[in-house]
């Protein structure tokens, strides 16, 4: 059978399966991150040229979400200046008292779309050689308290910090930020260039202790973000709709921060790389490994290894690890008797001493810690 032509073709595309992709993530996908995503996701899903343009892209790259961050990336690195000139207004206009007027103007959707369909094999070369970096927000609201509370029990006076599953080592700025609960409640510098806010869930109130100095900051992870490579800090800008101006912000900060303090990166399998991770601790200070929603990607054989891994290593000085994990991911961690995928994480403390173990869930979050729910005497 011939295949469609003219206005054929064009009613196929958009019946096609890529087309459905691109309407359901522009209704259930970018609603939670981006008003301007919302729009041109849908416009992309309507428009015969953006689908074709898309279909040149591998099979695997075509999703929204890294077509998306592609066109955001030429746009920052000058490469479509048309486009660069519409996120920037994008981004000024993106408050709530000008959105009546952004829905109304859609050059920024009208200059993505043309961007992709005139710089097609530009963003085909991007999507090819990169992967969306999201979830890039440090965890901190949840892990301070976490952390001051662990080091508080074991007496120590320094703590050396190691994020498996690290990315781009932003947890490792931990100490170094300032955290509002919206109770009255504050943690951290609040002259700090990241601040980050939560909600206390119930009425008892995080602890409140200050966390001791960090000697060391070192990250393991299979695929360890470089945030001093150009290229790799300008990626993980171009992950970020462009109409989110307090997440740019956030992640300048980060960035900012991690520049200041870079953390010793570690590259390979979590359970390979701890011994040798711990070992760089020094002497004195007490080693704090953090994991927030790291280990669900490990079988349940590589999690207990894992266990394993700590329990051995504490035969000179006790070992913390601080767990942000689903329901039942975390090893040892009890769990309040909730049920695994409730919708929330358990926050997890363990203490590891010499053939001893301490582990306690000390509360629960929500939204990846924007919401948490302290439930431990401290």
């Amino acid at each position: 059978m011939p295949k469609p032509t003219g206005e054929a073709a064009g009613t196929s595309r958009k019946n096609s399966k890529l087309a459905q992709m691109y309407r359901r993530y522009a209704e259930v996908d970018a609603p939670k991150i981006s008003p301007l995503y919302e729009r041109l996701a849908l416009a992309l899903s309507e428009s015969d040229a953006a689908l074709e343009a898309i279909e040149t892209a591998p099979a695997r790259k075509r999703n929204p979400a890294l077509i998306l961050a592609a066109l955001h990336n030429l746009a920052l690195t000058g490469q479509a200046p048309a486009l660069t000139t519409a996120y920037k207004a994008a981004a000024t206009s993106a408050t709530p008292a000008d959105s009546a007027t952004v829905a109304n103007d859609d050059s920024a959707v009208e200059a993505a779309i043309r961007t992709l369909v005139e710089l097609t094999d530009a963003v085909v070369a991007v999507v090819s050689a990169r992967k969306v970096r999201a979830n890039m927000d440090g965890n901190h609201a949840v892990l301070y308290p976490a952390i001051a509370e662990v080091a508080r029990r074991v007496e120590a006076n320094a703590i050396g910090l190691i994020d498996v599953g690290c990315s781009a080592g932003f947890n490792l700025n931990v100490d170094r930020v300032g955290i509002n609960y919206g109770n009255g409640q504050s943690l951290g510098d609040p002259s700090s260039p990241v601040q980050v806010s939560a909600s206390i869930v119930k009425d008892q109130a995080v602890p409140t202790h200050m966390m001791p100095e960090v000697v060391a900051r070192i990250g393991i992870d299979l695929e360890p973000i470089d945030t001093s490579d150009a290229d790799e800090a300008q990626w993980l800008r171009a992950c970020l709709p462009p109409d989110q101006p307090e997440r740019i912000e956030r992640l300048e900060g980060e960035l900012d921060l991690t520049a200041s303090a870079p953390p010793f990166m570690m590259q390979a399998e979590v359970v390979e790389l701890l011994p040798a991770a711990l070992a760089r601790v020094p002497a004195g200070a007490l080693p704090v490994v953090t994991t927030t929603w790291a280990l669900s990607d490990l079988p349940l054989e590589s999690r207990l290894r894992f266990l394993q891994c700590l329990d051995a290593a504490a035969t000179k000085r006790p070992i913390a690890w601080v767990s942000v994990e689903g329901v039942g991911v975390a090893p040892a961690i009890p769990t309040f008797g909730d049920r695994p995928a409730s919708g929330h994480s358990i926050i997890g403390l363990a203490v590891f001493g010499h053939s001893t173990l301490q582990a306690e869930g000390v509360g629960r979050c929500w939204l990846r810690g924007q919401m948490l729910a302290w439930l431990a005497d401290s």
